[in-house]
Order: structure tokens, then C-alpha cells, then sequence
């Protein structure tokens, strides 16, 4: 498979974009201009001009029987954690405090990617991926996201598309 790029400039490698090429995975980068007010997905989308429901987050939460796991949701809904405590077999979930986010998983918040992480956690995708030809996630650092195939992702990451939102 080839690598697709849609940069204006030279983009510095996350470990997400050498993940992907590693693996000889297609996807596309985008950059974009972010702020510390503005990292959600709604300016995200309006900056690459394309719908927010296509702008998938990356959170990490803690399962109290299989620790850490990982959410990919539509950025314009909520993780619903019974959902997912369920799904993972746990019978409580919290969200990873944000002060552990960087040293677990390698990525800061606003920044963190599905991809190349330090560790493979569970990762579990929304069900609403599951209808998409692609998704847009962050590649591992604050203005810049990947396109991908949801489908190609959750194969690569063994992951499952599950009911996540609220």
C-alpha cells in the first residue's frame, strides 16, 4: 500500500506516522492550527473543513479489572463509561487522570493517537466508525490528524467497534 501525504510542509514523524509506515498502512496527513482554547474537535473540523462527526477522540480511561483501555469516539459525542465498563469487562471505569496521560501513553493531551502508543491497551472504537470509509484522528501530536480506514485501524489494533456514547 502507498503512503499518502496532504502536507504543506515537512511533518516531524510521530510515533503514530512510523507505526502506520512500518506496517505499510494507507492513510493521509493533515495539518492544522490549534490553540490551547481550541483543541476539540469542533475547531479541528473547521479548520480541515470536513464534518466534526468524522473527528474521532482518543481517550483513555482505567478499567478496574484490566487497567488501562482505550475509547475512539466521534468528537461530537461522549463516552458513555457503563458502556464501556461493559464491553471490557469491567464493572467500574474512570478516565485516566490527565497527569498520567503522557507518561502511560507516550502522547499529551490534544495529541494523543489510537497509534503508537507506548504500550497496546484494549482498544475499543465507537460503532459509528463502523459506517465510515474514514475517520480522522490525531497522529500523535496537537495540529496534525490521519485519515484512515476505521476498519484497517481496529484490525491493526485488535480492537472492536462497540456502542461507546452516550
Amino acid at each position: 500500500m502507498k503512503v499518502l501525504y496532504l502536507v504543506k510542509k515537512k511533518v516531524a514523524k510521530t510515533n503514530a506516522v512510523r507505526f502506520l509506515e512500518q506496517k505499510k498502512i494507507s492513510f493521509k496527513l493533515s495539518e492544522y492550527e490549534y490553540s490551547e482554547d481550541h483543541l476539540g474537535a469542533k475547531s479541528t473540523a473547521k479548520q480541515l473543513g470536513i464534518e466534526e462527526s468524522t473527528i474521532f477522540k482518543t481517550l483513555v480511561a482505567v478499567g478496574n479489572k484490566t487497567g488501562p483501555l482505550v475509547a475512539v469516539i466521534p468528537g461530537n459525542k461522549e463516552l458513555d463509561l457503563k458502556k464501556i465498563a461493559k464491553v471490557s469487562g469491567n464493572k467500574k471505569v474512570d478516565m485516566l487522570p490527565m497527569k498520567e496521560l503522557e507518561p502511560l501513553t507516550g502522547y499529551i493531551h490534544g495529541g494523543c493517537s489510537p497509534v503508537g502508543m507506548k504500550k497496546q491497551f484494549p482498544t475499543f472504537f465507537a460503532i459509528e466508525a463502523k459506517e465510515l470509509d474514514t475517520i480522522h484522528c490525531s497522529a500523535g501530536m496537537r495540529g496534525l490528524q490521519l485519515e484512515i480506514d476505521p476498519k484497517v485501524l481496529v484490525t491493526l489494533l485488535r480492537g472492536s467497534f462497540e456502542e461507546l456514547t452516550k
